[in-house]
């Protein structure tokens, strides 16, 4: 058995200059493949929300679904470090309530840590939730759980100051005590930017390469997923072709009485 990731091992992997990758998972099958595969770190996003339950946005996401979804992860995984999205409205009311919603994450879920979205607006939040132990990744740039305030998916930090205020935020979550910060689909150059003036470890998504790590949603890279895919994603196997084939294949055999066989054709031998 490898050794498992932990929180202060991404700092490390930063400061010898060794990039991270970073999928999500939501269920104890896939998260033992990738897990297998040797990623470092799984998400359980609330992107469960649009991935596995069918919503438009991660908004209807609720803490019980994550629990739910995060120990089904934990069971599921030995080596990878797992990280639990906090999905909307869980931490942003309270410091002490974010504090009691992080917990069942990492109590009754098995996180080793939890996601949340924003900058300088949540430190307070970020801060008390690292003060009592619990180890925090920020999340900026595109925030899906602000999609309407945004306006929809859109490229963030276009224009200089948006730029100048990405970069100030992540100053002060690495300040109030954040590992790690997911960067979403802003310019490359904001990115590498970013990433230079922390020294805690960038995860890229839709970034640029300048990051310190990548992270996708694993059905789009499997090719699972069968709504449209990001342009910054790549395809590694186009999997929802090979499960639909499959499942015809399936299909005209019962339909044609060919499946089951007989046991004497599973043994070899011929019907009397």
């Amino acid at each position: 058995m490898q050794t498992p990731v932990r929180v202060p091992d991404l700092k490390e992997r930063k400061r010898r200059g060794e990039k991270i990758a970073m999928l999500t998972a939501y269920d104890a099958t896939m998260a033992r493949l990738l897990d297998r595969a040797g990623v470092d770190a799984l998400l359980v996003g609330d992107s469960v929300g649009m991935v596995m339950l069918g919503h438009d946005t991660t908004i209807p996401v609720t803490l019980d679904d994550m629990v739910h979804h995060t120990k089904a992860v934990s069971r599921g995984t030995e080596r990878a470090l797992v990280v639990a999205d906090m999905p909307f409205l869980t931490y942003q009311i309270s410091a002490s309530e974010a504090v009691r919603n992080a917990g069942r994450l990492i109590q009754e879920g098995g996180a080793a840590a939890v996601k949340l979205e924003g900058g300088r607006e949540v430190v307070d939040v970020v801060k008390r939730l690292v003060d009592v132990g619990i180890p925090v990744m920020g999340h900026l740039g595109l925030l899906p759980q602000s999609v309407h305030k945004a306006g929809g998916f859109r490229r963030q930090a276009t224009q200089p100051e948006e730029a100048d205020r990405l970069i100030a935020d992540a100053h002060a979550l690495e300040e109030a005590g954040a590992f790690a910060i997911v960067i979403e689909s802003v310019p490359h150059d904001v990115a590498r930017l970013a990433t230079a003036h922390v020294a805690i470890p960038t995860i890229g998504i839709g970034a640029g390469p300048d990051c310190d790590g990548q992270i996708l949603v694993s059905h789009d890279i499997l090719g699972l997923f069968d709504g449209p895919v990001p342009p910054f994603v790549q395809q590694y196997a186009k999997l929802a072709d090979t499960i639909v084939a499959a499942g015809r294949a399936y299909v005209d055999d019962v339909r044609a009485a060919r499946y089951p066989k007989s046991r004497q054709e599973i043994a070899g031998t011929r019907t009397p």
